[in-house]
């Protein structure tokens, strides 16, 4: 028996990898005034930052182009070579690190990459990152808007359809006027008496004297007389357990007028005035919420205090760390003998 289509089914090719996406609004952000893609771009560039620099300018915006990442991607060079190579990247112009913050009482700080195929200065990196933090306090200072409540939205009640026989326009009576709505009913509301006012915490301490000291019981009277001195120890910074200490502590035998004596107390034991809170910033300063970050250590600071993209630490190299140039080997060395001596020591047990 004859068998058609023998041939196996062609199979779909196998799409490219997807670029690895970081979380929205965050990866790769491409800085504004860089020219089109050219073939000579990163030709002054090492060849390992090319390769690289290459790679991260063909990502989409939006892509996580972290070390791990990169890493993975790229198969020919690890962590420590991507490292260094985004270093060399960020001295060269291409790339900066930003800090931004996303909370308003500051604890929450992410990170952001900014990526120009154009190189530039320390100067225009500066006002880039500024434009940027102007940007991001006005995004933040913008409330939205909130919705409606879903209750305050009202529809008209639907009109009921009936199926009636056509009526000539001369035989339809005339349509009485709409009667005029009632006024909604408003209960008859009545007046909330008004609460007693409760007592002050200095008052409420002046009348626990008497219970904690019975040679200091104070009556209503004279507790409403001594409020006020003792609202003046509260607005110091004391509270009413320091009040009620400093007022039964060390009592004579006998006390032949409570209300003079603790009259007396809180003119003569008042305490200090507590230093003052430092002044909260001024409301026309500038509010930082952008921050380089060193591609390095990830220090966070002003643009100017981290030229190249790079902190004070990072950007100078420590001593000892240049590599030394290499002595010369000496001009005499006989290599025979220097072999001679390495095979006889390999035959020795």
């Amino acid at each position: 028996m004859a068998t058609e289509n023998l041939s196996p089914a062609l199979r779909t090719p196998a799409s490219s990898r997807p670029y690895a996406k970081a979380h929205p609004g965050y990866g790769k952000r491409s800085a504004s005034d860089q020219g089109p893609p050219r073939v000579e771009d990163f030709m002054l560039l090492p060849e390992r930052e090319r390769y690289i620099a290459g790679y991260v300018d063909h990502l989409p915006d939006g892509a996580a182009m972290d070390i791990k990442t990169l890493a993975k991607n790229i198969p020919l060079y690890g962590q420590m070579a991507i490292g260094s190579a985004l270093r060399a990247l960020t001295v060269a112009g291409h790339l900066r690190h930003a800090r931004c913050q996303v909370s308003e009482s500051g604890s929450r700080w992410v990170t952001l990459t900014y990526w120009s195929r154009t190189a530039h200065d320390n100067e225009w990196w500066g006002a880039f990152i500024e434009a940027e933090n102007i940007r991001v306090t006005q995004e933040a200072a913008a409330a939205p808007t909130a919705p409606p409540p879903l209750w305050a939205a009202t529809e008209a009640p639907a009109t009921r359809v009936t199926a009636e026989a056509p009526v000539a326009p001369s035989e339809r009576a005339p349509q009485p006027a709409p009667p005029a709505p009632a006024p909604p009913f408003v209960p008859q509301q009545r007046t909330p008496e008004p609460a007693p006012s409760s007592p002050s915490p200095a008052y409420l301490a002046l009348a626990q004297l008497g219970r904690i000291e019975p040679r200091l019981a104070l009556s209503a009277a004279d507790c409403t007389v001594l409020e006020e001195l003792a609202t003046a120890w509260l607005d110091r910074g004391v509270n009413t357990d320091y009040l009620t200490h400093a007022l039964t502590s060390g009592l004579p035998a006998q006390v032949g007028s409570p209300v003079g004596f603790v009259r007396r107390r809180l003119h003569d034991k008042i305490p200090p005035h507590l230093p003052t809170a430092p002044a909260p910033a001024t409301p026309g300063a500038p509010v930082r919420r952008l921050l380089v970050e060193c591609t390095e250590c990830r220090t966070p600071g002003p643009s100017e205090a981290l030229p190249d993209g790079l902190c004070r630490r990072c950007g100078t190299p420590a001593p000892g760390a240049t590599p030394e140039t290499p002595a010369d080997p000496p001009v005499d060395r006989d290599i025979h003998a220097l072999v001679s001596n390495l095979r006889c020591l390999m035959k020795t047990p």
